[in-house]
């Protein structure tokens, strides 16, 4: 009998009651113990919801982060924080966002926060991770608290619980050595404490561990190799069971490596490399178990589940008892349940699946390959019939777009003049100061936002009191940033509800959801939109507000968009076409709003590239493709632009150093990048390479309540000054303001202007 089992389940709730739970108590309206009892019904229904499979995980529920959570269990704390007398929740809390609750017992203790740690993309994922910190003196002190709590919550409720845990080498390749030291000579420090937290499983009665390397579908030197050799050896003389779990991508030269470990089974991502398993099971030991990732864990597409029992059904003749079968990763990439959804177009909804439904595929295929196609015939059939439909539909495809696409050549990606010319011209336009200062381009959400768009979708507050709501908002924007004394000016988006969803709306091709909520950080959720079909833009989508905004100020006001990459990467695209092509129809789509833009007088425009980065192939070697596309997709919508008009990009949370190349290829006039979290280490590649053109670091972590003081911000500008012309320097935040208040934003931005007015007067 093939055995069912899943990787990871969302933990936000299906109405994202974590998210709600934890700003409550962040905000000091909850106690910890109404927190800590939240948690505890999640994972209850969470197990309850997969009942149905042979095993479901325990340890994937966090309170803000699996990986800071893994940096808990070992005991990895940054020594900032070390000497923390409270409770272990908060200090957890101060490592993830630089504070805890505020009105905490502890929360003096906390001596007005510290420095949060570092946030990064979850390999090419829109998930962000708190980086592990290390350095040469490093030591781990094994804290299993969590799991035996969880395991016994788990078993009281009759859970058949496989705990998930982060592998050692891949905990160790996620960090960051905050000195020279070597992180692999942490490798015999920590695998102690993975020995005992085996044998506390053991101890608990438990069956199977899930740990998580996917590190392996990465390229790894001769070092990192063998570290897998040293680590697995060093765990062999265990008690429990173990399944090594790789996704996100194939093993390529890893492959022996994988399949030689000395565990127990071995997962594979079989929507990225299902043509790796015949050569995987030709590899693993005859006793080992091979479990598949049949289900795609990152998309919301039916499954083809014919076709896919069309190459399961063979593995299960070969391998009979040893194949398992599972998403191919977790499902924490995925909403939780379709059937929530009431006002998804019903065409359009009976091609998806969400977490609990993908579920269901899963439990489809194991009666097919268990039982027979015929045990699930009615299930198979509507399957086939929903994959018909969407392969069929005349809404997916536009001849039109084709017809664009295939006019697309090389002068579409050229602006007029080169950058020296264009910056001359755009000097004496503006008349900026020396370190011009400009915000990212969003502004605090208030309830009074988010009451009027509700109002407004539901009916309640017609489309010209929307309006006249919005612009009262835009108005006291502007006018707090004219108080401020920024330079170049932004509308607020307060008419956004999201950065990506607010421009698929408007868009021919997408769809969206009312739930479909995935995590991206701690309580921070977005609802990617779902693209289906082939994209174009109907009508103009930000002019009318930027012209608004720019009537209530002299000062230049920024247009703000969101990029193709961005929007391609940030929404659930379709499977049906290459990612290129999808991103080459919103690259036309966003261009048209540029020059409208432009034609309005807009002079100063941003195109939002956030997401270029994670959209990387894992492996270095596959890069060249996707970035050729990439940087070509963003210059179609960039530079249509006369000389005198500004383009601005921005990008944040992800490691940019080694790609600067290409980035310097988009040739934006300026970009502005996250640098403060990580104290301006995103510098370092401008030791080495000259980028040409403007450069704004950011020197305000907008994802911490912490106020960054005046001196704080010379000294970070100071070090950028050290690696980028000053005369080419900004000065701004990490990233849009949309997640703060106003009472953090007005005292972070003072200190911002008067930091650039320090600078300026030294010269």
């Amino acid at each position: 009998m093939v055995t069912t089992h899943n990787l990871g389940f969302p933990r936000i709730g299906a109405k994202r009651e974590l998210k709600f739970a934890l700003e409550n108590y962040w905000k000091g309206q909850s106690s910890r113990d109404e927190l800590k009892a939240l948690g505890t019904q999640l994972r209850e229904r969470h197990w309850k919801d997969q009942a149905r499979l042979d095993f479901a995980p325990v340890g994937d529920f966090a309170f803000y982060d699996q990986v800071l959570d893994m940096s808990f269990t070992l005991g990895n704390l940054p020594e900032r924080v070390r000497d923390f007398h409270g409770n272990v929740l908060d200090n957890y809390f101060r490592v993830a966002r630089g504070r805890s609750a505020e009105g905490a017992d502890d929360h003096a203790a906390c001596c007005g926060g510290v420095a949060a740690g570092e946030m990064t993309k979850w390999f090419d994922t829109n998930y962000h991770y708190i980086v592990p910190e290390f350095d040469a003196n490093t030591q781990f002190k094994l804290d299993p608290t969590r799991f035996i709590e969880q395991l016994a919550q788990a078993r009281a409720l009759g859970v058949k619980a496989k705990p998930v845990i982060i592998g050692p080498v891949t905990y160790l390749w996620l960090g960051k050595a905050k000195d020279d030291s070597d992180k692999l000579a942490l490798l015999p420090r920590i695998l102690p404490a993975y020995a005992a937290l085996l044998d506390h499983f053991t101890a608990q009665g438990v069956e199977w561990v899930q740990i998580d390397e996917p590190a392996l579908v990465t390229e790894l030197d001769a070092k990192w190799r063998d570290a897998f050799v040293t680590a697995y050896d060093a765990l062999s003389a265990r008690r429990v069971r173990v399944l090594l779990a790789t996704y996100f991508g194939q093993l390529q030269d890893n492959l022996d490596l994988a399949c030689k470990l000395p565990v127990d089974g071995l997962h594979i991502d079989a929507i990225n490399a299902r043509e790796e398993i015949t050569e995987v099971i030709k590899r693993l030991p005859d006793a080992s178990v091979l479990s598949v990732g049949a289900i795609n864990g990152r998309n919301i597409w039916k499954t083809d589940l014919n076709a896919a029992l069309d190459w399961l059904e063979p593995l299960h003749a070969s391998l009979g008892d040893r194949l398992w079968i599972a998403p191919s990763c977790s499902l924490l990439h995925t909403p939780v349940d379709l059937n929530s959804e009431q006002k998804v177009d019903a065409e359009i909804k009976s091609w998806l699946a969400f977490a609990l439904q993908k579920l269901d595929e899963l439990t489809v295929l194991a009666g097919a390959l268990n039982h027979g196609r015929a045990s699930v015939a009615d299930a198979l059939a509507a399957n086939a019939a929903a994959i018909e439909s969407r392969r069929n539909s005349s809404r997916v495809h536009s001849p039109a777009v084709k017809a664009a696409i295939a006019k697309i050549d090389a002068a579409l990606g050229k602006r007029v003049s080169a950058y020296a010319q264009r910056a001359g011209k755009q000097s004496a336009l503006l008349g900026l100061p020396a370190f011009p200062t400009t915000t990212i381009g969003s502004f605090p959400q208030t309830g009074e936002i988010r009451h009027a768009r509700s109002q407004f979708k539901s009916g309640e507050l017609d489309a010209a009191d929307y309006k006249a709501a919005m612009e009262r908002e835009i108005t006291r924007a502007v006018k707090e940033q004219e108080a401020l004394g920024l330079d170049v000016l932004v509308h607020g988006e307060a008419e956004r509800n999201d950065m990506v969803e607010y421009f698929g709306e408007q868009l021919d091709g997408y769809a969206f959801s009312q739930f479909g909520w995935v995590q991206s950080y701690g309580s921070r959720c977005v609802k990617p939109p779902i693209l289906f079909g082939d994209i174009s833009r109907p009508k103009a989508m930000t002019v009318e507000w930027t012209k608004y905004a720019q009537s209530q100020t002299a000062k230049p006001m920024k247009g703000m968009l969101t990029g193709p990459v961005t929007i391609l990467n940030w929404s659930f695209v379709r499977d049906d076409q290459s990612r290129s092509v999808s991103c080459h129809q919103l690259a036309l789509a966003i261009r048209e709003e540029v020059l409208d833009l432009e034609k309005a007088g807009v002079r100063v425009i941003q195109i939002d590239e956030a997401a270029l980065r994670e959209g990387l192939p894992l492996r270095q070697s596959q890069w060249g493709e996707y970035l050729q596309w990439a940087v070509e997709s963003f210059r179609i919508t960039a530079n249509g632009v006369q000389d005198e008009t500004q383009i601005h990009t921005h990008m944040c949370y992800s490691e940019f150093n080694d790609i600067i190349a290409s980035i310097a290829d988009m040739d934006a006039d300026v970009i502005t990048i996250e640098t403060s979290r990580s104290d301006m280490e995103l510098l370092d590649a401008f030791d080495d390479f000259k980028y040409p053109n403007q450069i704004g670091p950011g020197v305000y972590d907008i994802h911490s309540p912490n106020i960054p003081t005046q001196e704080h911000i010379v000294n970070l500008m100071k070090k950028a000054a050290e690696r980028i012309p000053a005369e080419r320097l900004w000065v701004n935040p990490d990233c849009g303001l949309k997640t703060r208040a106003w009472e953090e934003v007005i005292p972070a931005l003072t200190n911002m202007v008067a930091a650039a007015r320090t600078l300026r007067q030294a010269g």
